[in-house]
């Protein structure tokens, strides 16, 4: 998992640079900007991931019809993936029209943002579908498909970047064209790969029953309301680093290149805990719980460690990688030290939040993000006068806040197990 996680991260390096080798950092501005108003969507809707982990991982636990209900899983979860891609191009121009009115950019940002958004759309059924397909390969623990997936789908999308861009010049719709080709191929090989193990079971009416969608209703709404939490949080840092100009709006494109490495190579450990935790929560051994977490722990504190020494190895070669715009450069090496603890303080976070998705305690995650949030609010806001330096310490505050009230929730349930 962490080998397929890594190269999303990747994608994303190659984007950035792509756009930051450009002639004016408006475009950056606006690919980050028009990417960001769709991720933070896509974001939001990843309870379609964590629930189908969730649940398909509880079901490979269960000694009795484990297939029957997988399959239950999958068809649930890929129907309402599919119903909100479709709702979200349809909405495509309100959406884009609140993008842009919270962002604030100046005009030629916001041509930018038009361009690359209005052609990203075009990918939402096959993003969202994708969610879904990749939290149930999770829980069957099919995680060489996953990366087999990741990779083929991610290095498509690089080379596709390089070609419509490097080689036919267009600009930000070619980036964001790369990335829809990218996402429907994913959800064919995703496809391919679950077909063999659901196709000796047919869909059955008693799955989309009342009784049915309320049990997924209210697993889904606590997820949905703990990540519209944390990507209002997210979207704070974009949009207000927006408002402090065009400059601070490329670096913070540039600097959550960095968050997005840690985020997603820290989850590679977390999507290994979410299957097992979950497969022993379906299976009824609750000491099976503990003891994975707490090796789940170990090596996602080996890997922040790694992070932070890298960042402070190599932190200016990644941003010199990045762009080559000077000003962009020498404002971004400045929050070096930042990126070095974002590792250290936020590894907590992901791996607990792999045990509470592995255990599908929904509400649990909804509250302690909810009290998170309200850290990182009062933060910023103490720290203002520093400009765009007082988002990150907001963030590092979130994190912290998010790794201790989950961890201390998970020692109290273990206890009272």
């Amino acid at each position: 998992m962490i080998l397929a996680n890594i190269t999303t991260p990747l994608l994303g390096l190659v984007d950035t640079a792509v756009m930051g080798h450009m002639d004016s950092s408006a475009m950056l501005a606006g690919a980050s900007i028009g990417a960001l108003i769709l991720t933070q969507i896509y974001w939001v809707c990843g309870f379609l991931r964590m629930s189908t982990t969730g649940l398909s991982a509880q079901a490979k636990g269960q000694t009795q019809r484990a297939v029957v209900q997988a399959t239950k899983v999958l068809w649930q979860g890929g129907v309402v993936a599919i119903a909100l891609g479709v709702m979200l191009f349809i909405l495509q121009a309100p959406i884009l029209h609140i993008g842009l009115l919270l962002a604030d950019p100046n005009a030629q940002v916001a041509v930018h943002t038009d361009a690359y958004f209005s052609v990203r759309v075009w990918g939402a059924p096959a993003a969202l579908l994708n969610m879904v397909m990749i939290g149930w390969l999770v829980g069957q623990q099919r995680t060489k498909a996953v990366m087999t997936i990741q990779i083929v789908g991610n290095m498509l999308n690089v080379g596709l970047d390089l070609l419509f861009v490097l080689g036919f010049s267009w600009s930000v719709a070619g980036v964001a064209l790369a990335s829809v080709i990218a996402e429907y191929t994913m959800v064919a090989m995703a496809l391919i790969i679950a077909f063999p193990i659901c196709k000796n079971v047919a869909p059955q009416k008693a799955w989309f029953s009342r009784t049915a969608r309320k049990a997924i209703l209210s697993l889904n709404s606590n997820i949905l309301l703990r990540n519209l939490m944390l990507q209002l949080c997210l979207a704070f840092l974009t949009f207000q680093g927006a408002r402090y100009g065009q400059t601070a709006a490329a670096v913070n494109a540039i600097l959550m290149q960095f968050f997005v490495l840690i985020a997603l190579g820290l989850d590679g450990v977390a999507y290994a805990v979410e299957a097992l935790v979950g497969e022993a929560a379906g299976s009824k051994k609750h000491h099976k719980v503990w003891r994975t977490s707490l090796r789940g722990l170990f090596w996602s504190s080996l890997f922040a460690l790694l992070y932070a020494c890298g960042f402070y190895l190599a932190g200016d070669v990644i941003i010199k990688q990045l762009t080559d715009i000077a000003e962009l450069q020498n404002t971004a090496m400045a929050y070096l030290p930042l990126m070095i603890g974002l590792p250290l303080v936020g590894h907590w976070c992901f791996l607990f939040d792999g045990v509470f998705v592995g255990l599908t305690r929904a509400k649990a995650m909804r509250n302690t993000m909810i009290l998170s949030a309200l850290i990182y609010f009062p933060t910023w806001y103490v720290f203002r006068d520093f400009g765009n330096e007082a988002l990150w310490y907001a963030l590092l505050a979130f994190l912290f806040t998010r790794g201790v009230t989950l961890g201390g929730y998970f020692v109290w349930l273990s206890h009272r197990k």
